[in-house]
């Protein structure tokens, strides 16, 4: 590595704008005067070299100098809020409103009800985008800006603020923002002790060697953007634990009531015992309202049950489950079990659960037989109606429509328009008939056929949305913004404040900088002048 040396005698790594040892500007245009001040190097890491301003030929130099950008940084996050917006554009897959299970379902969910914009959305991954490979790999980079952009200022700013220069050289003093000197007349003895009493009063720390005195104070301000960039980087180590087995889960199920429905991802079970909406009365509200008929919901509410599989571990074997949690699930206050919560996020209510009839003998003048139920979500493949004569399902589409070539098919499981096709055979006599029921009619194989059905009140039902979330990154997260609130309150509360008085002979040199606030220096600066009693000129030089 090659190094520059100062007439000093010191020797400073390449990069290095201001000498380690005396302050002087090394630059040879830097020799500065009233004049030339403007061009006094930036303060920001008191002149010290910086990694990525001293390496740039191997692989890991570029890689680092990549990082150390801040405009690379401000391009990655802007990248990011950009992806964040267009993921709220549709819900995410596990907000869907209609329950979905399977990778056609989802794709045609997001096409039929969003059209050409949501094939896109769902094709180029947006569905699932918090934790796709891309995003999770956005923010990996943004972390890895956040370490290597704080290590590389961090380390040369703590080698220039751990041992702050005293006698400094009279260009580094003239180089400053504010900046003052006269002749002394006299030999003023006690100016040092004087102007060292003045800056205590005001909090500043004194370091003094010989005819330089330097009063300090904030200086853990300089830190603030550095704590506020580990807590960004603990907050991001938060989200990424996330993707971790374990860590985080974020499962929404829908349950109907009655059904027992496994947890994906974990060995639990949840059970919909019940499901309620209690509505306002008239006289709970304080004021008349015209509703028009209409209602308001005061609460949402799942009588639940929560089992574990004592199983999970046994592959193949049925589940065996113990219940070991009971309560209702009220919106904003779930169930708990350990680190598990089940909260009320959604409902279906007054759905199809069942499709009820009654099996009409058309030549025993229109005869009632039996009744016939079926199962929307759990179909018997055959029943029992009455003595001898059964039904049997030959074909069930719960949302059925006629594909390209005209043959029947599904869009989803769920019953949007369901489409029965039965077969009715009694053991008593030679009667095997066929028939069909879709959207409310019966069609049947024959016009003279025996039995037919008679469509009575169907069942329904109400489906609880639950969403189960467990997230054991979230301390570290919470964690990761108080340091964050921290930095910020470090850096934008505080002013790290230096004033230098210095003699060089017979001439007095006052200097002083701040990295803001240049306003509430300069009036301490004008404070210690005016109690000093000295005869100088402060000039505060626009940069």
């Amino acid at each position: 590595m090659d190094d520059r040396k100062c007439e000093c005698g010191h020797t400073n790594p390449v990069g290095t704008m201001l000498c380690e040892s005396c302050g002087k500007p090394l630059d040879s245009r830097q020799q500065l005067t009233a004049e030339t001040a403007k061009e006094f190097p930036d303060m920001r890491y008191e002149g010290m070299a910086r990694r990525s301003q001293t390496y740039s030929k191997t692989v890991i130099d570029k890689i680092w100098n990549f990082f150390s950008s801040v405009k690379i940084a401000i391009y990655l996050i802007i990248i990011t809020l950009i992806a964040s917006a267009v993921g709220t554009i549709f819900p995410q897959q596990q907000y869907i409103p209609v329950p979905v299970y399977t990778e056609p379902e989802i794709e045609n969910f997001y096409t039929s009800t969003y059209g050409t914009l949501g094939k896109i959305y769902y094709l180029l991954g947006f569905h699932n985008l918090y934790s796709s490979w891309w995003f999770v790999t956005l923010l990996v980079m943004i972390g890895t800006s956040l370490v290597i952009c704080s290590l590389d200022r961090i380390i040369p700013l703590y080698k220039a603020l751990n041992k702050p220069r005293l006698n400094q050289h009279e260009s580094f003093l003239k180089g400053q923002k504010i900046y003052g000197s006269m002749e002394l007349q006299e030999d003023k003895h006690d100016l040092f002790p004087r102007a060292a009493e003045e800056l205590k009063k005001k909090g500043y720390r004194i370091y003094q060697e010989g005819n330089s005195l330097m009063g300090e104070k904030a200086r853990f301000s300089r830190w603030g953007p550095y704590v506020n960039h580990i807590g960004l980087i603990i907050f991001l180590l938060g989200v990424l634990l996330r993707n971790l087995p374990g860590f985080y889960m974020n499962e929404y199920v829908w349950v109907r009531e009655g059904q027992t429905v496994a947890i994906s991802g974990t060995p639990y079970y949840i059970k919909n015992e019940q499901y309620t909406t209690e509505y306002w009365k008239e006289d709970e509200m304080p004021e008349k309202l015209d509703l028009q008929g209409g209602v308001i919901p005061k609460s949402y509410q799942t009588d639940a049950v929560l089992y574990v599989n004592k199983n999970k571990s046994l592959p193949g074997a049925e589940p065996d489950l113990q219940e070991v949690a009971r309560g209702p699930i009220v919106v904003n206050h779930p169930l708990e079990y350990e680190d598990l919560l089940v909260y009320q996020s959604g409902v279906q209510e007054m759905q199809l659960g069942a499709l009820n009839f009654q099996l009409i003998d058309t030549k025993a003048g229109n005869t009632p037989v039996g009744s016939v139920k079926l199962d929307l979500f759990e179909t018997k493949p055959e029943q029992q109606v009455a003595d001898g004569i059964k039904v049997r399902v030959l074909d069930y589409y719960p949302d059925f429509f006629l594909d390209a070539s005209g043959k029947p098919a599904t869009k989803t499981n769920v019953p949007n328009n369901p489409m029965f096709a039965l077969e009715i055979t009694s053991d008593k006599e030679p009667v095997k008939e066929k028939l069909v029921y879709l959207r409310g009619s019966i069609i049947t194989e024959k016009q003279d056929q025996r039995y037919t059905l008679q469509i009575v009140k169907p069942d329904l039902i109400d489906i609880s949305g639950l969403l189960v979330r467990k997230d054991k990154a979230m301390p570290i997260i919470y964690f990761g913004a108080f340091i964050v609130i921290l930095g910020l309150v470090m850096g934008f509360y505080w002013q790290h404040r230096r004033i230098w008085l210095q003699r060089n002979g017979d001439t007095l040199h006052l200097a002083a900088h701040t990295n803001k606030n240049w306003f509430g220096i300069r009036k301490e600066v004008d404070h210690l002048v005016e109690k000093l009693e000295l005869v100088m000129l402060i000039e505060q030089k626009k940069k």
